[in-house]
């Protein structure tokens, strides 16, 4: 042992390192060590760091402690396990490997890092990424507090936070272009479209290195640590920089009235298989970490090498200490969480009903006001949508994102469906007690195509993704409206807006919690890549150069989201209420080009509907055309009124102004019948 510290046994009621009586406790799992090492850096570089020995005398349980008299904020360190009781029991297991400690708040990678130096067998001292010891205390909140929207008036805005302000467009400072800074001085354009949440693609520290095909990592979906910000999002790179630039956005954020959820990656990490890096759990104990067979390799249901053992009560404890450092210590405001039904397996892979951990998280009283969405399905497919134990969850409603996109590029055999999911489905969501807002609704997101790349391709284009182009979805139920790709047709370019004004509609408008995507709103492209995981350049960053076309998109589709937010879901008075009372208290009816009746025959591609808005006072009344040619439709009766006559208030075939006029003193009223054009929309209310 170093005899340059004083030194104490310490404890393990808090793990991970924890400042306190001049000095730093640090505790960490590891059931199956016999003498571990806490190693103490310098800096990134150090190559001799000092060696503070430990071994049963340190280990209460299955858990190390040891207090260091003297060091504080600030300080490097490592750990590495250079004894264990059973080597049978972790194949990854190397006595030279410097490991992460997963329950640290910062990560710095030393200029020579190397994702295949981390992957080799023998030391990795040289190259190997250090954790820190970090003071969160003093950090200067100024009376932040929770927005705390109910999901009644949510719209979630799906965003990377590099893409958002990369682009030179964005106008953003140069030096914080692609970081939390940057996203700051966006903000603006966040409350022009008015939506009432972000969801940041993941932003827990990844590997920032590149993958085999020399492609970047550019999502993040490969965590090493569950509580440290990802660092090259910030552009103060000192060792406060990334936690407080972070709090910084979150706190800017919150002053605007927009909440703050975390894209979550609880379901494998960067170590992949036995190929993979070791960089922390592999080293630590493989078979607690992940789910590993009976001869101790990995077990892949998450398409990445490797998944979370989430059964385990390490991890369990883990997740849950995660949630609840993002929450309380960086004020965020809610969670998403990608193929979180791995997090319903047991700890042989098996789907459990009543899963310990989901049912953790939907308990947990710290965690009572956080927002909880899930990704219900995984990578080997189990599917849970309308199953994943627990009331409060609220789902990505992948069901709904198709159908939408299959009756707007003109299948058969989708209005009946399309009714089901704009009502909440109800078909899905069968439980007496299920909210209205359980059905997380979108026509897109971060994977596969963008809003306008629908309406633009009918394959996918994703050869710079050095795949062959076999990688990203095949079926994405798109359509190019006659030309693949982009097009200076006039007219092609009309029904594609049209087509894209469509499906913010139904997005919107539609019975549930809305989400759409970044650049959504403006028809950002891809340029055809469904799969743009890679792409850390231009395809995959918003450009703020807007034409006519595009700024049309804005206006729309924020009058739209003011309407939801202001209105909230217009059927209901209270989160309370569930979906089925919803239904019944909204009067809801169905017709076609003659009221009453609707045509939901297979080959039908229209339908309104009826509904009374108890916030609004009002009836509501949409009919939606996605027939190639114009419907004459005569419109229903306003029920209980012998003076009322419908307005019009939407109608996406009409050029702006008058394709909203929400909020326009001088509605058209509209007596008996309406031509509701080809392959749009009308909304209309009752005066």
């Amino acid at each position: 042992m170093s005899d340059k510290y004083e030194t104490s046994l310490g404890h393990c009621r808090f793990l991970g390192p924890t400042i306190e009586n001049g000095g730093v406790n640090f505790a960490i799992y590891c059931k199956n060590a016999k003498k571990i090492e806490l190693l103490l850096f310098k800096d990134p570089k150090d190559l001799s760091p000092d060696v503070i020995k430990l071994d049963h005398k340190n280990k209460s349980g299955y858990y190390f402690h040891i207090f260091v008299k003297g060091i504080g904020d600030g300080q490097l360190y490592g750990w590495r396990i250079t004894e264990v009781i059973n080597t049978k029991v972790n194949k990854c297991w190397d006595p030279t490997k410097v490991l992460l400690d997963p329950y640290c708040y910062r990560i710095i990678f030393p200029e020579n890092y190397s994702r295949s130096d981390n992957c080799k067998p023998g030391s990795n001292i040289y190259s190997s990424p250090k954790s820190v010891v970090l003071d969160l205390s003093e950090y200067d909140w100024e009376g932040d507090t929770y927005p705390r929207h109910s999901f009644r008036k949510t719209v979630i805005y799906e965003m990377h936070v590099k893409g958002f302000t990369a682009h030179p467009s964005s106008n953003v400072t140069p030096c914080k272009r692609g970081t939390y800074a940057g996203l700051i001085e966006k903000i603006p354009h966040l409350q022009e479209i008015g939506v009432t949440a972000v969801e940041l693609l993941p932003i827990f520290q990844f590997d920032p290195s590149v993958n085999g095909s020399g492609k970047a990592n550019y999502w993040g979906y490969d965590p090493i640590s569950f509580f440290s910000p990802h660092s090259f999002y910030s552009s103060d790179q000192s060792l406060h920089g990334p936690s407080n630039e972070f709090r910084d956005m979150v706190k800017a954020l919150h002053r605007a009235g927009i909440e703050v959820y975390l894209d979550v990656v609880y379901n494998h990490t960067s170590e992949g298989d036995e190929k993979g890096p070791v960089f922390n759990f592999k080293g630590f104990d493989q078979s607690e970490y992940y789910l590993v067979d009976k001869e101790g390799d990995f077990i892949n249901f998450t398409g990445c090498g490797n998944t979370i053992n989430a059964s385990s009560p390490v991890v369990k404890k883990m997740i849950t200490d995660s949630l609840r450092f993002w929450t309380e210590k960086m004020h965020v405001d809610g969670f998403r969480f990608d193929l979180a039904s791995i997090l319903s397996r047991n700890t042989k892979g098996e789907p459990i009903s009543d899963a310990p951990t989901l049912l953790q998280i939907d308990n947990d009283c710290r965690l009572a006001n956080t927002k909880i969405i899930a990704e219900a399905w995984d990578a080997a497919g189990l599917y849970q949508v309308g199953s994943l134990p627990g009331r409060r969850w609220r789902e990505w409603n992948g069901q709904f994102r198709d159908v939408v996109r299959r009756f707007i590029r003109g299948d058969n055999d989708t209005v009946k469906i399309l009714v089901d999911r704009m009502n909440g489905s109800p078909d899905i969501y069968k439980s007496n007690d299920t909210d209205p807002y359980k059905s997380l609704n979108f026509v897109t997101c971060h994977d596969g195509f963008t809003l306008w790349d629908l309406v633009s391709y009918n394959k996918k284009h994703n050869l710079e993704n050095g795949e062959n182009n076999i990688d990203g979805a095949d079926y994405n139920f798109s359509f190019n409206n006659g030309v693949e790709g982009e097009t200076d047709s006039v007219e092609i370019n009309e029904i594609r807006l049209r087509q894209a004004k469509n499906m913010m509609f139904m997005n919107i408008f539609s019975i549930g919690t809305s989400m759409i995507l970044m650049g959504d709103e403006i028809l950002r492209t891809q340029r055809g890549n469904n799969n743009a995981y890679c792409q850390d350049n231009e395809i995959s960053y918003m450009n703020w150069k807007l034409n006519k076309m595009q700024k049309n998109m804005l206006r729309f589709t924020s009058l739209l989201i003011r309407a939801k937010t202001e209105f909230g879901d217009p059927n209901d008075e209270s989160d309370i209420v569930t979906l089925h009372e919803k239904l019944r208290a909204s009067q809801h009816t169905l017709h076609g080009v003659k009221p009453h009746l609707p045509d939901l025959s297979p080959t039908s591609h229209s339908v309104g509907m009826m509904y009374y808005a108890i916030l609004l006072k009002t009836y509501v009344y949409i009919y939606i055309n996605n027939y190639w040619e114009d419907l004459n439709v005569t419109l229903p009766e306003i029920p209980n009124s012998k003076n009322s006559k419908w307005v019009r208030c939407i109608d996406t075939s009409l050029q702006p102004p008058q394709d909203v006029t929400l909020y326009s003193p001088n509605k058209p009223e509209i007596d008996g019948t309406y031509t509701v054009k080809a392959r749009s929309i009308v909304l209309m209310l009752s005066n």
